[in-house]
């Protein structure tokens, strides 16, 4: 049996084969997560060793977008912990409310689930007409199933409850409608949101954004990634802009802790602070927004 030692090589050099062959950047993922993902892509395959995949990596992109799937499996559901969107609705949306056009980032928006759960809450506040929603992920396969809007009649239920509990406003059923076994969200939810790949680890900041949603995304990243991904969203961020981070995930500890005041503490929303004493230097290259 292979030392732990040997394992941890192994996995660096399949990190680092990714980065420089596909530029997708999993060195600074938080490593016991890393390794399961990769050791579960392992057990699906012929290979016996993380060493033996190399090859295949390098040569089959097909081979490489199979192992980019386990290693950003999303998991998301529709107004998933609705106290969030509820916060929202009753600390964020009156200050949205002030500005003549208001544009958000819903960062490593996975399937989508939640992305249409912000476009439901702003068509029932009364923002959605005067919003742009960039809703970005680096998996393209899940940004296509975002993109279509079609999810399984089975959780149609728990949306629902969550939907209530987050200070829902009509009936939900308003916003999709029924296909086999399956529901596909309606089409003018989609009229304002924009999908696109972003990798948060090397891409540039989206400018002038009033809100960004990024929940559960940095719980996979270490602390040096998380600083940097929160530099970047900073950066991104009007003066006293709005961030949603998940429920596992905190500014504490970190170079922007005192960048933000609480606006939500038990929901994980800040809003960004212009102080002449704070400055928060960006990482990242020009705005792609």
């Amino acid at each position: 049996m292979r030392n732990a030692v040997s394992e941890n090589i192994e996995i660096d050099l399949l990190v680092e084969a990714i980065f420089k062959r596909y530029g997708y950047d999993f060195r600074n993922y938080a490593r016991a997560s890393l390794k399961r993902r990769i050791k579960l892509f392992l057990d699906q395959t012929e290979y016996h060793r993380i060493l033996e995949m190399l090859p295949a990596l390098l040569d089959d992109e097909s081979f490489f977008r199979s192992l980019l799937k386990k290693l950003s499996i999303p998991v998301t559901e529709m107004f998933r912990d609705p106290l969030v969107y509820k916060a929202i609705r009753k600390e964020v949306v009156p200050i949205l409310k002030t500005y003549p056009f208001i544009k958000i980032w819903h960062a490593g928006c996975a399937t989508g689930e939640e992305v249409y759960s912000l476009a439901i809450l702003l068509k029932e506040e009364g923002l959605y007409d005067r919003a742009q929603i960039y809703a970005t992920d680096i998996n393209d396969d899940v940004l296509e199933r975002a993109r279509e809007g079609i999810y399984a009649v089975k959780d149609i239920k728990r949306y629902t409850t969550n939907y209530q509990k987050s200070g829902g406003k009509e009936f939900f059923a308003k916003y999709y409608h029924s296909q086999y076994e399956s529901v596909i969200m309606n089409r003018d939810l989609k009229e304002n949101i924009i999908f696109a790949n972003h990798n948060l680890v090397i891409d540039s900041v989206f400018g002038d954004m009033h809100l960004i949603m990024c929940r559960n995304v940095m719980i996979y990243f270490d602390k040096i990634l998380q600083n940097r991904v929160l530099k970047l969203f900073y950066n991104s961020l009007i003066h006293h802009g709005f961030l949603c981070l998940g429920s596992k995930e905190s500014l504490l500890f970190t170079d922007v802790q005192n960048a933000f005041r609480d606006i939500s503490k038990a929901e994980k929303i800040y809003q960004k602070k212009i102080d002449k004493d704070i400055r928060v230097e960006a990482e990242y290259g020009t705005s792609k927004s």
